[in-house]
């Protein structure tokens, strides 16, 4: 399911964001402590920012909003992001939430194409990336490590 953050997905995002197997790709792990220091306690809301749950119970996050330019490549463009926690890696959670967020945008803006980066070393990643219909448009060294840069597009994706 789907749904807005709410206050109690506090810890759960900390577990998320402290957790060596998901940063492994993204510069690491943030320190716990730092992140019981910073995150608020109170979930506010934004557009495109998604609650993956379970029974409830929050395992994942889905982001679908315009970047601001943490990549040249997708700045102004609607980006894609995920993250999982390690636990519910491999039941298909993570294709079948980003399924429905793409639905959702291809429902609000109509023809308007998505862009995802992942490592190239994120073999998981890829094959979503791949199962999702996102198109490599280039590779290039970002973060000291190669990236894949790809693209999707409601009007491709549904042919």
């Amino acid at each position: 399911m789907l749904r807005e953050p709410e206050d109690r997905d506090r810890a759960a995002v900390i577990e998320l964001l402290a957790s060596p197997e998901v940063g492994t790709y993204l510069g690491g792990p943030r320190p716990r402590a730092e992140l019981e220091r910073e995150m608020p306690r109170a979930s506010g809301r934004r557009p495109g920012l998604f609650t993956v749950a379970l029974d409830g119970a929050m395992i994942g996050r889905i982001t679908l909003t315009r970047e601001t330019g943490h990549l040249p490549q997708a700045a102004g463009k609607a980006e894609l992001g995920y993250l999982f926690l390690p636990q519910a890696w491999g039941y298909g959670y993570a294709a079948e939430a980003c399924a429905a967020a793409l639905d959702w945008f291809a429902g609000a803006l109509p023809g308007e194409p998505v862009v995802l980066a992942t490592q190239t070393a994120n073999v998981r990643s890829m094959r979503l990336a791949a199962k999702l219909g996102f198109i490599e448009v280039e590779r290039f060294e970002a973060y000291g490590a190669e990236q894949w840069f790809g693209e999707w597009s409601p009007v491709t994706a549904s042919d």
